[in-house]
């Protein structure tokens, strides 16, 4: 009888701390879940004052030209996306040496540019044609919101 308590006590014992585990280790999950998403939410851009922001006379011929580098791409059909990536990755760099921007317009190049960065990245890594095509269209998209918020 004595054994038959003790046996039950240690597996309640153990019961009850699997259920602590497992409703820690959900509360914890949750919460990395909760932090991942707000990390991923882009930051909203801010217009100077209802005016798009300038960009200095260096760096928006570079947007320029990515954003051309990207309908030559998309008008061409080519499938060859690792070269995209790789000219929209050269001419990022490029932006990112020649910026000499300051202040608030700084902040909000950077909140369209971090992103798009982003996407690049990701394209260059894709696994398969419908990631590829996914990701071209979020690059078109993110030129068209440069173009909402800068000129």
């Amino acid at each position: 009888m004595k054994k038959s308590i003790g046996i039950f006590v240690v597996s309640l014992l153990l019961f009850s701390c699997n259920q602590t585990q497992d409703n820690e280790k959900n509360s914890s999950s949750t919460a990395n879940t909760e932090a991942h998403q707000q990390e991923k939410q882009p930051e909203v851009i801010e217009l100077n004052n209802g005016q798009k922001w300038l960009m200095n006379n260096e760096m928006k011929p570079i947007i320029d030209a990515g954003e051309n580098i990207l309908k030559n791409y998309t008008a061409s059909h080519s499938n060859d996306y690792k070269t995209l990536a790789a000219q929209l990755k050269e001419k990022d760099d490029a932006l990112i040496k020649s910026c000499t921007m300051k202040g608030k317009s700084h902040e909000e190049l950077h909140k369209w540019l971090h992103p798009h960065l982003e996407l690049v990245d990701a394209l260059a890594n894709a696994g398969n044609e419908q990631q590829v095509n996914d990701l071209i269209n979020q690059l078109g998209q993110s030129f068209q919101t440069f173009h909402q918020y800068f000129q």
